[in-house]
């Protein structure tokens, strides 16, 4: 004999399970990119490692020009590098919704027409879809996770991100 619960907690799973996948697969396995040379790395502020990360990928040729996000004071604006010119930016907002602004002003100042984005592995599909809306170039993304104990952090602050940028601000 079938009960109205037993219903209730089959979509409760179904529910969660699809919830979950969705977890997975936009903030904890996004899409992944294999850098390959660009007119600039750009390094989105956030999660320890992002910087390393990035200048890594100046040193090793991938671009001539280094762009780092550094919307708040005590964000670092890495040392010169040999043969890489290093460009520091503040953006408004101070949100990955200003940084891909920046992106695509800096890339229309400098004529980038390939750009390869430092962003946390959480942060990925946002921060496509904001650079999608303001940049019509070519856009590569490289990913540093965050530390574990950031994890239930950066998901839940995600999910709440996402949202927004795809109901309330839909534009660039």
């Amino acid at each position: 004999m079938r009960t109205p619960g037993g219903r209730v907690r089959i979509g409760i799973g179904l529910a969660a399970a699809v919830f979950l996948t969705a977890t997975g697969r936009l903030f904890v396995w996004p899409v992944r990119d294999i850098p390959e040379p660009v007119d600039a790395i750009v390094m989105y502020a956030g999660s320890p490692g992002r910087l390393a990360k990035a200048v890594d990928l100046a040193r090793a040729g991938y671009a001539p020009v280094l762009a780092v996000s550094t919307p708040f004071g005590a964000d670092p604006c890495p040392v010169a590098l040999p043969g890489v010119q290093v460009i520091c930016f503040r953006p408004n907002p101070l949100t990955t919704q200003g940084e891909a602004r920046m992106t695509a002003e800096l890339a229309a100042r400098h004529g980038w027409r390939s750009v390869l984005i430092v962003v946390g592995t959480s942060q990925d599909t946002r921060a496509r879809i904001r650079v999608k809306r303001c940049y019509e170039g070519r856009a590569l993304f490289v990913t540093v996770s965050p530390r574990l104990r950031s994890w239930p952090y950066a998901i839940s602050y995600e999910w709440a991100a996402m949202v927004k940028a795809l109901t309330i601000q839909r534009g660039c």
